[in-house]
This record gives structure tokens, C-alpha cells and sequence, in this order.
């Protein structure tokens, strides 16, 4: 049976905070995900503000999963988080490489995701199910296809017990990507990531840094709808619902959702696939 899950990042502001806790999170709460995510700034520059909600979901009994990364911390500093998380009866982690905050240049490490996973093995033994990261269309600092298989395998031989991959909306590069990781031996579930149609403008500028590819009649659909934000929300909905199907009529372990912290359109998609 398929699991739905969604993804939050921590807000910047208390009443952002609060509007997360309070209205977002009982809404989405109500559709029975199996769990939340919450991400981890870049070096761990959002280390405080994902443990508080992390900690306020874990207070409204709510299955939640930290991301992690190394960044610019070190062992000790990420063994304290590891128990804090223990602590608060946190079950579950998404093992990430991150990225170095801007400017930090040299100054900090980048730690592969298959160490970091081996790390959190080595503390903490089977306590937590790990989450990686994988990329259907390819990472985009890869050196090619066949090497991002390869650093996803290697994750998943540290440790990990599945992945979510990176939205997409191409649903054949996802059946592509499972055939071959198959053939490289993964037999681990790899959950497909969903990005809702939001804010179009910002979500082609976050593509084009992802390496996420929005086809070209997406693109061109929106694009004749103008200004008349209702039909571009509307046709979003539809296109992101009808992937959704596709994934789960064939078999696709599960779906996360990047909420981008909003109710909406992911609890419509939601209702809509009558799970």
C-alpha cells in the first residue's frame, strides 16, 4: 500500500510558525500522512529553528522526520542532535549531503549522505529509518547518470532503508530511473517526491537550479492562461493529480509531498486521488 507524506521547511518568522502549527499542520494532519519532514538549512544554518518544530510536531504526537546533513558541523555536534531527536521519541531521519551556506566557500566540508547515514548507524544502530535522496533526472553536480545511481546505492548499502526522490514531472524518467537502479541491485522503496503548481515563476527559477525538467507543454499551457491565476492553480492541480495516479496505479511505494508549508493545493491533490 502506497504512503503519503509531506515536507515542511522551518518559517523565518513566529507568525509563520505559529500559522504552520496551528492551521497547516491539524489541516494536513487530517489527511493520516504516515509523516512529516522538516528540512535542515544549508550547513546546518537552520539547525535551531528545525529542532523547535520538530519538537512541537513530536508534542502533538505527530510522526516526524528530521533532516540532517553534516554541512559545516561536526561529529559531536551531530551525535547531540542524534540524541535529541532519541529523546523526543523521533523515529525517523532524512540523511542528506547538504550544501555549504553561500560565501562559506572552503571554509567548510561537504560529507557524502553515505557517510553521514553510516554515521547515524554507528550511533545509534537500527533506532532510526533513514531517508536519502534520489534524483530521477539525474543530480545536477553529477558527473553522469550512471554515477548518480551509484552514490544512491552506496547510500543505501551504508544503511538507509528507502529514498524520496526529487520531484519530477516526467513520470517516465521515474519508472526509467527504477528499472535501473533494479539492475544495479536496489531493491529498497524509492518514494516519488510531488511538487505541487504553485507560484509558477518561482517554481521554474528553483528547476532550472535543481535540475528538475518542467515539460515544455506545461509550460506552454501556463503560459496562455497569462495573468488568470485561478486557471493556472486549476490546470496545476489536474496535472499534478493525474501524476500522482499514474505513480500510484503502477505501483509506486509511496508519495511525498513539498507542501512549501501551504494547505493548499496539496490537500486538494490529495482528496482528489480518494485515498
Amino acid at each position: 500500500m502506497s504512503t503519503i507524506s509531506f515536507e515542511y521547511f522551518p518559517p523565518k518568522t513566529a507568525e509563520g510558525r505559529a500559522a504552520l502549527l496551528e492551521k497547516t499542520t491539524p489541516a494536513l494532519q487530517a489527511l493520516d500522512p504516515a509523516f512529516f519532514s522538516v528540512t535542515y538549512g544549508a550547513g546546518g544554518s537552520t539547525r535551531d529553528s528545525t529542532l523547535g518544530i520538530v519538537e512541537a510536531l513530536c508534542a502533538q504526537g505527530i510522526d516526524v522526520a528530521p533532516h540532517l546533513s553534516f554541512g559545516a558541523d561536526d561529529r559531536d555536534t551531530i551525535a547531540a542532535l542524534l540524541q535529541r531527536y532519541r529523546d523526543m521519541g523521533v523515529r525517523r531521519l532524512v540523511a542528506l549531503r547538504g550544501d555549504l551556506p553561500s560565501g562559506m566557500g572552503s571554509a567548510g566540508q561537504l560529507v557524502y549522505a553515505s557517510e553521514l547515514v553510516a554515521f547515524v548507524r554507528e550511533q545509534t544502530g537500527a533506532h532510526f529509518h533513514i531517508e536519502v535522496a534520489a534524483y530521477p533526472e539525474i543530480h545536477p553536480q553529477a558527473d553522469s547518470y550512471d554515477s548518480d545511481l551509484k552514490f544512491l546505492k552506496r547510500k543505501l548499502d551504508a544503511g538507509a532503508d528507502s529514498a524520496i526522490t526529487q520531484y519530477f514531472y516526467n513520470v517516465e524518467s521515474y519508472f526509467y530511473f527504477l528499472d535501473q537502479c533494479a539492475a544495479i541491485g536496489i531493491d529498497k522503496p524509492i518514494v516519488a517526491g510531488i511538487m505541487p503548481i504553485t507560484n509558477f515563476t518561482n517554481l521554474a527559477r528553483f528547476s532550472r537550479n535543481c535540475g528538475a525538467e518542467i515539460p515544455r507543454w506545461i509550460c506552454q499551457r501556463i503560459e496562455g492562461y497569462g495573468d488568470d491565476q485561478e486557471s493556472i492553480r486549476q490546470f496545476g492541480i489536474e496535472v499534478v493529480t493525474q501524476l500522482c495516479q499514474t505513480l500510484l496505479d503502477s505501483g509506486a511505494p509511496g508519495l511525498h509531498f513539498y507542501t512549501m508549508n501551504q494547505i493548499e493545493p496539496t490537500r486538494q491533490i490529495r482528496n482528489n486521488l480518494g485515498l
